[in-house]
């Protein structure tokens, strides 16, 4: 990379409005993933196979030990995504950013002691509905350059400031969080924003699932229901989660700032509903690993009362592939008759 294409993000920016689409992020610093994180992420969002929690287990499985749920990586994945909405993408108020997509596409499991790397794409941006379609592709690799997985999230975010979250949470916010304001200044410097080559070289083919205990294609039929699980979110779960991803925006667990800026209660954050659907996805597959692609559109949020809230999640197979013995799963998921996901699938591999 030319050195004329980088970018210092300290003190510099584009604004809304004209950001260059193709602008490439590379967050200023590696994610080195450890193994309890594994366990208490797996904890949070209800995953409960032995692979997230024995070594025992992962060894068992083919792996040299434990294997991550299929979104730990949104952890670090906020992290550079918010680096870059601060240092480069200015002018938003990130309070107000609303993710509607996410699409995984998985190379290998994230294991203990990985060092991850992500560069994050700006692909599209796009007004509409008051506000910025924002679509995002994060690459992230290990410390030796192996691709693990690539991911594409798409978000609503709106210029400006919205409402003053110091002001309506004073007494809730997390010292430190200030959602929208600048706060790359106080970090240390190394983030970079790099303009792409003219071509990117292909990605390679993901790895096989490595144990025997994934499903077998021959069991499989198109029409196939998975059986149905219904898992309920508590105020508690909602701020576990908040702690364990490192987004402790307080509209997630706080009813009085969720009342204050007109939701109807506490909304679960949109990873912990996609991470809960994967667990639901990789409990009926057999083996997390064996998981190649996940796709979600989120449609109607999750709100959490006193009472808690269920989410009734199901799936079907949609399709098989013999050739490459793989089958998609359509998934739903519900919550107070609605519909919480709008389009939901993953592509599995079986043996």
């Amino acid at each position: 990379m030319a050195h004329e294409d980088v970018i210092d993000t300290v003190g510099s920016g584009f604004v809304a409005g004209e950001l260059p689409v193709g602008l490439r992020y590379r967050a200023r610093d590696h994610y080195v993933v450890g193994r309890e994180k594994i366990r208490e992420f797996a904890r949070a969002v209800q995953d409960h196979h032995p692979v997230h929690w024995s070594e025992g287990a992962g060894i068992d499985y083919g792996y040299a030990g434990l294997i991550a749920p299929p979104t730990l990586f949104s952890v670090p994945g906020y992290l550079a995504q918010t680096e870059m909405f601060e240092s480069v993408m200015t002018g938003y108020d990130l309070s107000q950013v609303m993710q509607t997509d996410q699409v995984i596409r998985y190379h290998r499991p994230i294991r203990p002691g990985d060092a991850l790397s992500f560069e994050v794409c700006l692909q599209s941006v796009r007004h509409a509905f008051g506000g910025d379609l924002i679509s995002f592709e994060t690459v992230v690799t290990d410390q030796h350059g192996v691709l693990v997985l690539v991911s594409r999230t798409d978000v609503v975010g709106r210029s400006g400031t919205g409402p003053d979250l110091d002001e309506l949470g004073a007494g809730v916010l997390m010292h430190g969080f200030r959602p929208g304001a600048d706060r790359s200044t106080a970090r240390p410097r190394g983030g970079s924003a790099v303009r792409p080559p003219a071509s990117q070289p292909a990605l390679p083919a993901a790895e096989p699932p490595a144990g025997p205990y994934v499903r077998d294609f021959d069991t499989v039929r198109i029409g196939d229901e998975l059986p149905a699980r219904t898992v309920r979110f508590t105020i508690g779960d909602l701020v576990n989660y908040a702690g364990v991803s490192g987004d402790p925006n307080p509209i997630h667990w706080s009813a009085e700032v969720a009342d204050r800026v007109d939701l109807e209660a506490p909304v679960a954050h949109g990873m912990l509903t996609i991470g809960t659907a994967a667990g639901f996805v990789t409990s009926w597959l057999g083996d997390p690993g064996a998981l190649r692609e996940y796709a979600v559109r989120l449609t109607s949020p999750v709100f959490v009362t006193r009472e808690g809230a269920e989410i009734e999640f199901g799936g079907r197979v949609k399709a098989t592939d013999p050739a490459a013995r793989t089958a998609t799963i359509a998934l739903t998921a519900r919550h107070q008759g609605r519909r919480v996901f709008g389009r939901a699938t993953a592509v599995v591999q079986l043996r």
